[in-house]
């Protein structure tokens, strides 16, 4: 599934499409080994921001580094 396409997507509880252009990636995303793997994943994450976009602190219990300690 292609969530950029017009004809597939995914939505808001009050059914308004979401803008994934518009969906702000917060820094901890991007040091985020899922924020590659694209797919599902892709939508949890968009979907993990987007439910989060008026809160001061960005939390995501799904996080791992990308990078070993």
């Amino acid at each position: 599934m292609n969530i950029n396409d017009d004809n597939s997507g995914i939505y808001n509880d009050d059914g308004t499409k979401i803008n994934p252009a518009l969906i702000s990636k917060p820094s901890l995303c991007v040091t985020c080994k899922k924020d590659e793997l694209g797919g599902e994943e892709e939508i949890l994450c968009l979907l993990t921001r987007n439910d989060q976009v008026e809160e001061k602190e960005f939390k995501c219990f799904a996080y791992e580094s990308k990078y070993k300690k």
